[in-house]
């Protein structure tokens, strides 16, 4: 293979070169193709180059009082139709860590990492392509007023992040409290 350098990689060959590896920049196609010509052969190559964009990433963190034990509430969080009940919409859940999860309809989607009955979920949730994984990690804590979870989203796109944000205040855990009170 031959290394063009950065995130470059041979896209097409237009012949056979004899390995010479002797290139010169020809013209460039497009914002991250250039086409290349072998110095020995006159062989064009086609190369693209894949832009990285960096994303800014943000981190969420929160408690919510969920009117409910902590035993009732994972119930309500891992059981997927306990989460139709409370949310009204399509769900699919496991407590099966490695499996992927879907709600509301899929427009949560990711990956079940851990579960600790009645303490603990961390899952991944998926953003497309992006270059750190997003993890929810939601911990629930015996409360006088039923349950305090810790909610930590990390990663979360800046794209995103207000649309989230009022997704677990409104649509997730405020859906969550109301269910229960």
């Amino acid at each position: 293979m031959v290394d063009f350098g950065g995130t470059a990689r041979l896209v097409e060959s237009l012949g056979a070169c004899g390995g010479h590896l002797k290139f010169t920049l020809l013209e460039e196609e497009g914002a991250c193709d250039s086409v290349f010509v072998c110095k020995t052969c006159a062989i064009r190559v086609v190369i693209a180059t894949e832009k990285v964009v960096l994303q800014d990433m943000k981190d969420y963190k929160k408690h919510f009082i969920v009117p409910a034990p902590p035993e009732e509430l994972y119930k309500a969080l891992t059981n997927q139709y306990t989460i139709q009940l409370w949310s009204g919409e399509p769900a699919e859940m496991s407590t099966e860590p490695g499996t992927e999860f879907s709600l509301w309809g899929d427009s949560i989607v990711g990956m079940n990492l851990e579960f600790e009955e009645d303490k603990k979920i961390v899952q991944e949730w998926y953003f497309g392509d992006q270059p750190e994984d997003s993890i929810v990690t939601i911990i629930l804590h015996p409360s006088k007023k039923g349950t305090d979870v810790e909610l930590k989203h990390t990663n979360i796109p800046d794209e995103a992040f207000e649309d989230i944000v009022n997704g677990w205040n409104e649509a997730y855990f405020g859906a969550l409290i109301d269910f229960y009170s």
